[in-house]
């Protein structure tokens, strides 16, 4: 029986993205879309235990990895990060902890 991420050692952690990363770039050689995407999530979870939710603070915004979006945290539960996106104010969700980055300051 698989542990869950959260039960896993980061040396586990670490083992598993590895093991991941790997099947990844398979699938996309084989043009294997939907499985790529699938791979690219539990990375991105994976990734999201290594972390330590208390270096993210509520009210602070974080760009979202990968786009130009901007990301309000309303609040933490586990290694979610419950608020908005700075597009839509008005519409909240939840993002692993592992796709927000420092903004830059200009």
């Amino acid at each position: 029986m698989e542990k869950r991420y959260s039960q896993m050692t980061p040396h586990e952690l670490n083992t598993e993205i590895a093991s991941l990363s790997e099947k990844a770039r398979k699938a996309e050689q084989l043009g294997i879309i939907n499985e790529l995407s699938v791979l690219e999530r539990k990375i991105t979870m994976a990734k999201a235990y290594l972390l330590n939710p208390e270096d993210f603070s509520p009210g602070a915004t974080y760009r979202v990895e990968g786009t130009e979006d901007e990301f309000t945290i309303s609040y933490l539960n586990g290694v979610f990060a419950w608020g908005c996106r700075t597009s839509s104010p008005d519409q909240e969700e939840a993002l692993p902890i592992s796709v927000l980055q420092e903004k830059k300051q200009t």
